[in-house]
């Protein structure tokens, strides 16, 4: 399975929205993340604002999955952080500076920490803050498509970046590789993103798990956070206690068994009893000796 986890979410233009993702689906992908991004401040509505169900047909092999990206301008909690991410499928975090790219690797709580790599950046990536993030399973996401729709410099530095994180990962370890695209034309299909990450530096298999294995993986933990238990422990059957099935005798329904309850026998009385395999012994040498004493009685009267 071929994954895309960022294609750009606008509202105004929903059409141009249906037509990459039939697109995308007519390359191969079989997931697709739509990405809502947050600039500024931290917002005060938290609901996703992605629609579900979708205002448009997508095609029936592609799966459609919810994203925010939040770009990190300010100090943000993680309480804040997992109350945002619970609200969509994936969290992706987007560093402005070193600070910050700083913080979400080593404290913040997320999904992916997405770069714009097509700018010209002010620092370096650094093996040690690197190799933390990827210790906490956090994956760094490598966006193609600005690069290629941009002009002679966009290209540059998105070359020269993708190859400084690829070797900071030592051989691009926890690196996806997305699409980024605002519209069809800037997509490519799986393969020939696999072909363009090797122009960085990154191996073939490194770059076919960019787009398949490791981009799995974080759907998966993306998933297993919101679920499971402290994001490690998914609980799939508690191990409740069935309720008792009513017995059926011939297509007919009988009330249902209630246990710790003797049953009592309407045939107790004297004489009323017509099955005698419901009888005691004792029971029927009692009946016995009584019927006996009464046709005494009876036959000492005449």
């Amino acid at each position: 399975m071929f994954y895309d986890l960022n294609v750009l979410w606008n509202p105004a233009s929903t059409q141009e929205i249906a037509r990459t993702l039939a697109f995308l689906a007519e390359l191969g992908y079989n997931v697709v993340a739509l990405n809502h991004v947050i600039s500024g401040k931290f917002p005060t509505d938290l609901a996703c604002q992605i629609p579900d169900p979708l205002p448009f047909a997508i095609p029936s092999n592609l799966t459609v999955l919810r994203r925010c990206t939040l770009q990190l301008s300010e100090p943000v909690a993680n309480a804040r952080l997992t109350a945002l991410g619970a609200n969509y499928d994936i969290l992706a975090l987007r560093p402005i500076d070193e600070k910050t790219l700083q913080n979400a690797c080593s404290n913040l709580d997320s999904d992916l920490i997405s770069l714009d790599l097509s700018q010209r950046l002010s620092y370096f990536f650094k093996f040690k803050m690197v190799a933390e993030c990827v210790k906490r399973r956090i994956r760094f996401e490598i966006c193609y498509s600005q690069g290629l729709l941009g002009d002679a410099n966009a290209r540059r530095n998105l070359i020269s970046n993708a190859t400084q994180l690829i070797r900071a990962t030592r051989g691009g370890r926890g690196i996806i590789i997305s699409s980024e695209a605002k519209r069809a034309v800037g997509c490519r299909g799986p393969w020939d993103a696999i072909n363009l990450s090797a122009i960085w530096g990154l191996a073939q298999d490194r770059g076919y798990e960019a787009v398949s294995k490791q981009s799995r993986s974080v759907v998966v933990s993306a998933k297993l956070k919101r679920t499971g238990y402290r994001g490690i422990v998914d609980v799939v059957y508690g191990g409740e206690k069935p309720e008792p099935a009513e017995k059926q005798t011939k297509g007919t329904v009988v009330e249902k068994a209630q246990p710790n309850r003797k049953r009592k026998s309407e045939d107790t009385a004297l004489g009323t009893g017509t099955d005698d395999t419901q009888i005691s012994k004792r029971e029927k040498k009692r009946r016995a000796k009584l019927a006996r004493e009464t046709e005494g009685k009876v036959d000492g009267a005449q």
